[in-house]
């Protein structure tokens, strides 16, 4: 037997109306929530140039999806992530805005490619970039939105785990340095393989490895390992930027996490929930060129969609949706959509109000059940 073909690329589908539904739901919870702190939306284009979009990084141009502009002849990418974009905005449009400079957004994004973990390549991402400052208080704010936004959309428990994106770069520069590739220190860290450290002859991190896991528990271990003081500043900016959330959800720290932080900073944070084996967010501080100078921003991207397709944001709808029968009054039809009924017309006597999702019927003298 021929198998049909795929209606559809690998990594993209369609979503039907109770998915799209609830996925409209979960974003307008997240924007609103961002814009109650001062973030204004933006909403950059699908497409853009190859060169804005992944400008001279490797890694950054190897995940854009390109084709031909027929009208410029250049070569235009689908868009894989939206911080860019920001940036861009920040840098151009809003140059002369005043700093510190606070935007959100919301759109779809397209991978080149799907991970195993995150199997689709087209995706919902929502998010708040807070541009001019990467401060102590810029990043506890940026972690503050981000859960006022994850509770706003019914998104929870939350774990927050923090890390430090340049704690090797400050080590081996300084009380630890190695004769290793500093990359390969890094990857061996973040695969958390304590062998893989002493054969490359960097023992001295190995305690590295066990400051990790609850925050409390794995900063005293950090402070413990930090004996030459290089990281206390570090240290205290985590703990500055715990202080107002530690009750509100589950810290965790892992200062040598590389996975999705390759053009952090100083600090960057992933959000996970229970049954999701991806974080569904992540953030931390980076810089967006400007020329040949840099403006420090600091921000985070959410994921929704995986627990979109668990069931957030979903509603019965059959609750506000009301049939309307063959002759009925438009004008009350009318003043049921004002009050957030959804109206299904009836547009011959074969109609059936439960197949149609309804679950009311407009009779005489208001809804009654179907």
């Amino acid at each position: 037997m021929t198998k049909a073909p795929a209606l559809l690329p690998e990594g993209l589908r369609d979503r039907l109306p109770r998915q799209a539904e609830a996925a409209s739901r979960v974003t307008r919870a997240l924007v609103d929530a961002m814009r109650a702190h001062g973030y204004g939306r933006v909403s950059p284009p699908l497409a853009e140039f190859r060169e804005t979009l992944g400008g001279d990084d490797d890694r950054s141009t190897r995940d854009l999806l390109r084709f031909t502009d027929p009208v410029s002849q250049r070569t235009l990418a689908l868009r894989p992530d939206i911080t860019r974009q920001v940036g861009r905005i920040a840098t151009s449009l809003l140059a002369k805005a005043p700093r510190p400079l606070r935007l959100c957004y919301a759109g779809q994004v397209v991978k080149l490619r799907a991970s195993q973990l995150r199997p689709a390549r087209e995706m919902l991402q929502v998010g708040a970039e807070l541009i001019g400052s990467d401060s102590v208080a810029a990043a506890r704010e940026i972690v503050t939105v981000a859960i006022d936004a994850l509770e706003a959309a019914g998104i929870g428990p939350v774990t927050i785990d923090f890390t430090l994106p340049d704690v090797v770069d400050l080590l081996a520069n300084g009380p630890l340095p190695v004769d290793a590739d500093i990359q390969q220190l890094r990857d061996e860290l973040d695969a958390k393989d304590a062998g893989a450290l002493t054969r490359l002859g960097a023992e001295a991190y190995l305690p590295l490895l066990r400051a990790t896991g609850p925050f409390d528990q794995a900063i005293a271990d950090l402070r413990a390992f930090d004996t030459s003081g290089v990281l206390t500043a570090r240290i205290d900016a985590l703990e500055a930027i715990a202080a107002p959330v530690r009750e509100r959800v589950t810290l965790t720290l892992d200062p040598t996490e590389r996975h999705g932080f390759a053009y952090q900073s100083w600090f960057g944070f992933q959000i996970f929930v229970p049954g999701q084996g991806d974080a569904v967010g992540r953030g931390g501080g980076y810089s967006i060129p400007v020329g040949e100078q840099e403006e420090s921003a600091v921000g985070f991207s959410l994921y929704p969609d995986p627990l979109i397709d668990a069931g957030l944001g979903a509603e019965n709808d059959a609750d506000r949706r009301i049939f309307l029968p063959l002759g009925h009054d438009p004008a009350l039809a009318a003043s049921l959509r004002a009050d957030d009924w959804q109206t299904v017309t009836a547009l011959s006597e074969s109609d059936d109000a439960r197949a149609l999702g309804c679950g009311f019927i407009l009779g005489p003298d208001g809804p009654v059940e179907a």
